[in-house]
């Protein structure tokens, strides 16, 4: 009986130990890190085998928990994956910073620093010099543009009030625009900027007579600037229309020498009736003028003694001298490179002067024009009164027959050409018809009709003279 106790007691030990071994054993296939917890059991059971240890002898030393430490990385390896190692792929990132991982355990927060961005409209002016240069350009502009206006304008109101009253003494009619009904005396019609214009009429022997003060373009900064490279000076330009009773037939110049050949060069009537021009040191005049003349007898005539002493004591302010019965303004450029008929002509005195200050005059220089003026109104006379002697009148008639002859010559020549280039055009647009045509036989008479009329044309003309 007691035997049999104690084999239903050893049974039931055997039982209890079988299940709890597995229920551990299942436990542990469960739990993934099993392992660990058999190292971390092992490791309390030394643990307190060393403790126990320490209280019976009392001799042995305390462990060192970085002996410790080794001894369970000796024990187990445990392999640490970076998580952020695929960002150092360099083909899928670039510029990452590699130190900037993060280790195991432990999260590092970056340090951030803001950078200082500066406020460059205050601080930082040279990221705006060219708008600076621009700005400073436009105001430029403008100002000078205000300036050179009103320099202009006061110039031209200094002439007027200078020659007013020389005006109105010899025209009726001084600086009328036009424009109101009643008649208006001293207005200046403003052209433009640097264009005044002076119209007078009501004079014996010519239709009227116009003024034009051109200015430099001082409201243009770019005109000022090159003035610094080629100097100029402002102008007064006069242009006399005679009555075509009053004014016989010749042409004549007077003008510095660089001027006289510009002259001859694009005038189409100094161009044509006078080809030669002479010094002007030989008519008493200075050796800087040149004089341009149809004939010998002109020259004399117009040349007097108050006309040399004007133009010897106001060399500098004097520019040229035009008058001329066949004035038809500059050369026509055509395409066959000669006008095919005579341009028309009238009867003028043209009169150009040079304002004196060198390009910077001032009232009083325009004051000093006056002199310019009253060899303007002695001229006018002196034209009316010259006459051609008989010789050089009938000299002068030929010489204009003859340029009139030459023009027609040259028309008719180029009609012809025109009118030969029109039945060569008609030859060729029958040729054409013909080659395209089917029938042969009209081929032929074309053919033959055309062979024709070239031996025709080949054939010597003779005369045929009847005998009576």
């Amino acid at each position: 009986m007691r035997s049999y106790r104690v084999v239903l007691v050893l049974l039931s030990l055997a039982w209890t130990v079988f299940s709890f071994e597995n229920q551990h054993g299942a436990e542990i296939e469960d739990n993934e890190f099993a392992e660990f917890e058999d190292l971390g059991d092992e490791d309390e059971e030394d643990a307190t085998i060393e403790t126990e240890g320490e209280e019976e002898d009392g001799e042995e030393e305390i462990i060192d928990e970085t002996e410790f430490e080794e001894a369970t990385d000796d024990d187990v390896t445990i392999e640490d994956e970076d998580e952020f190692d695929h960002f150092a792929d360099e083909e899928e990132f670039e510029g990452f910073d590699k130190d900037m991982k993060s280790t195991k355990g432990k999260s590092e927060v970056p340090d951030l620093k803001i950078a200082k961005v500066p406020v460059h409209f205050s601080t930082n002016w040279d990221s705006y010099y060219l708008e600076l240069l621009m700005l400073g350009g436009l105001i430029a502009y403008c100002l000078n543009f205000l300036a050179g206006k009103a320099k202009n304008h006061k110039l031209a109101t200094a002439w007027l009030q200078a020659n007013k009253e020389l005006l109105e003494s010899n025209f009726a009619i001084v600086g009328d625009d036009g424009q109101a009904k009643e008649v208006q005396s001293g207005i200046l019609m403003k052209e433009s900027e640097n264009l005044y214009a002076l119209w007078c009429s009501g004079r014996q022997c010519c239709e009227g007579m116009l003024v034009e003060l051109k200015f430099l373009k001082r409201q243009d900064l770019m005109s000022v600037l090159s003035r610094y490279m080629k100097p100029a000076s402002d102008q007064v330009r006069i242009t006399v229309t005679m009555n075509p009773e009053d004014m016989d037939c010749f042409i004549f110049a007077v003008a510095d020498k660089k001027t006289a050949v510009k002259l001859q060069k694009d005038m189409q009537d100094l161009s044509l009736f006078c080809p030669d021009k002479r010094s002007g040191d030989k008519y008493g005049l200075p050796a800087s003028m040149s004089v341009v003349s149809e004939m010998g007898e002109i020259i004399h005539g117009m040349l007097d003694s108050k006309i040399v002493s004007c133009l010897n004591a106001y060399e500098d302010m004097f520019d040229y001298l035009h008058f001329s019965d066949q004035f038809s303004g500059p050369k026509l450029n055509t395409d066959d490179g000669q006008p095919t008929k005579l341009p028309p002509t009238q009867k003028v005195l043209i009169f150009s002067f040079n304002v004196p200050g060198n390009g910077y005059p001032s009232t009083k220089d325009m004051q000093k024009l006056e002199p310019m003026m009253k060899l303007v109104m002695h001229c006018i006379d002196k034209v009316k009164r010259f006459r051609l002697s008989k010789e050089g009148k009938s000299k002068a008639d030929k010489t204009r027959a003859k340029i009139a002859e030459t023009f027609l010559k040259a028309s008719h020549s180029q009609r012809q050409e025109a009118a030969q280039t029109r039945r060569e055009e008609k030859r060729r647009a029958d040729k054409e018809r013909m080659m395209n045509e089917d029938d042969p036989d009209k081929q032929r008479k074309w053919e033959e009709r055309e062979h024709r009329r070239e031996m025709k044309k080949k054939a010597p003309k003779v005369k045929q003279m009847k005998l009576h």
